[in-house]
């Protein structure tokens, strides 16, 4: 559903036919403060923490030392396990520490600290024109040499997610955004829209895909736009415009929506011929394996309802402190009292403790919430489960996140297995609609850990 009468009238003109699936919300997006901004360099801070593990995997081994001169884009941290990608320096400087540093989630991980030098150079660039002449192997290699990672929150090594035995023929690049305030990927859709084909085709190549399909939020017309005329000409590129429904960017409700295709509990999206891949990792990969260039920084949204004076979509470094990202897009820290500052999207993202928090590679907005939206969903005051079954109703999984989240609250681990706790998706409608206030998807969340433990050993 588009949100304003100008997006109404410009599908109606460009005589768009949504797809969708099944359940999911509908949500206010918020997305009016950025989504016409075009995408600029935030400043540079004066000290950046890389967390030395900003993937799924092992935490990767420092190769640099206190007190040594980096340069940015310079490896600082590798581990040789098929699950680890590599780290490099997101500036150039001098390495002030490593040591454990607090992350969003409040854990504590092992991280290269370093002085930014006053000046920043570009990063040098060596572009490979016949990249189509590598091997699949060798191409591999360079998205964990390059530590390339997904950039949409999950942050698998994605040298892993493109590993397969058999060809998989749909290739589904992830156009949906569907988080508010989040726009990002939209930007770099319509301000990107050559490196992000470039990057499809070398994906169509690795995974041997017969057809690549875009699919893309009706509220983001400029995008369908932009990236339908770019395709025209191109053999099995397809853009498929989708409702624009919470939670549309999940990898099985994108399948869903755009092959029909359900993939069974249990099952990875390659087992139904799918594999589906960021707006923002697939131009990471073209930038890999074509200019050579390691992920050391990405593209922010930092936004909020009239809360951030310079909001925007900011090219930022890996390890930038949240509170060097409020002050240079215009806030005062010293008024945040009752705010609440999220990391990623508002309904998926963490709430930070800390200013110092950095973001890592798959963090893709910085937003600022006012006291009288910090307090809506779960509360310290949640009451008992009433089983009106609202949960049920919208869970895009077809889960019964009432009873899962009681069977956590319990640690019945068990019963949650029985339940299908892994194939939650972690969006929070649970949460978002509880009359009850519970924290459903934290609970639920909380057990997926157990959950799979108990269904490996089976």
């Amino acid at each position: 559903m588009a949100e304003n009468a100008a997006e109404l009238e410009k599908l109606e003109d460009m005589d768009i036919e949504e797809q969708s699936f099944e359940k999911g919300l509908y949500i206010p997006h918020h997305k009016s403060y950025t989504d016409d901004l075009p995408i600029t360099r935030l400043s540079y801070p004066g000290r950046v923490i890389i967390p030395l593990n900003q993937h799924i995997g092992e935490t990767v081994t420092p190769v640099v030392e206190a007190g040594e001169r980096v340069e940015k884009g310079q490896l600082i941290g590798e581990l040789n396990e098929f699950w680890a990608s590599n780290v490099h320096a997101s500036v150039s400087g001098e390495v002030a520490a490593i040591e454990e540093r607090q992350m969003a989630g409040g854990d504590r991980v092992l991280s290269v600290v370093i002085d930014v030098d006053d000046e920043q150079q570009e990063f040098s660039e060596v572009i490979r024109e016949d990249w189509e002449d590598l091997e699949i192997d060798e191409m591999k290699s360079m998205l964990q040499k390059y530590g390339i990672v997904g950039m949409g929150g999950a942050a698998c090594p994605t040298h892993i997610n493109v590993s397969t035995d058999d060809p998989v023929p749909n290739l589904i690049l992830n156009g949906a955004e569907c988080e508010p305030f989040l726009t990002c990927d939209h930007r770099m859709m319509v301000e990107w829209a050559d490196k992000l084909i470039k990057g499809a085709k070398i994906l169509f190549k690795i995974i041997k895909a017969d057809n690549c399909y875009i699919g893309i939020e009706t509220n983001k017309p400029d995008a369908i736009e932009v990236l339908t005329e770019k395709t025209e000409d191109l053999e099995n590129f397809e853009v498929i415009p989708l409702d624009t429904k919470y939670p549309q960017g999940y990898k099985k409700s994108m399948i869903k929506a755009i092959t029909g295709k359900e993939p069974p509990m249990g099952a990875r999206s390659a087992d139904v011929g799918c594999i589906v891949r960021n707006i923002g990792t697939t131009i990471a990969i073209y930038e890999a394996i074509v200019k050579n260039k390691p992920l050391f920084e990405r593209v922010v949204t930092v936004s909020g309802p009239e809360t951030v004076p310079e909001a925007g979509n900011y090219v930022m470094p890996v390890g930038t402190p949240i509170r060097h990202v409020m002050e240079a897009t215009g806030v005062d820290i010293s008024s945040l009292s009752g705010c609440k500052i999220i990391l990623g999207g508002a309904m998926t993202g963490t709430a930070v403790s800390s200013l110092d928090v950095p973001v890592t590679k798959s963090d893709t907005g910085v937003i600022l919430l006012p006291p009288d939206m910090a307090d809506l969903g779960p509360s310290q005051d949640e009451k008992p489960c009433i089983r009106c079954g609202k949960c049920v109703e919208s869970c895009p999984m077809k889960l019964y996140p009432n009873e899962l989240s009681l069977a956590a609250e319990a640690e019945n681990y068990e019963e949650a297995e029985k339940l299908h706790a892994t194939e939650c998706a972690e969006c929070g409608i649970c949460s978002f609609v509880c009359p009850s206030q519970r924290k459903v998807a934290e609970a639920i969340t909380s057990a997926k850990p157990h959950a799979k433990k108990i269904r490996r050993n089976k």
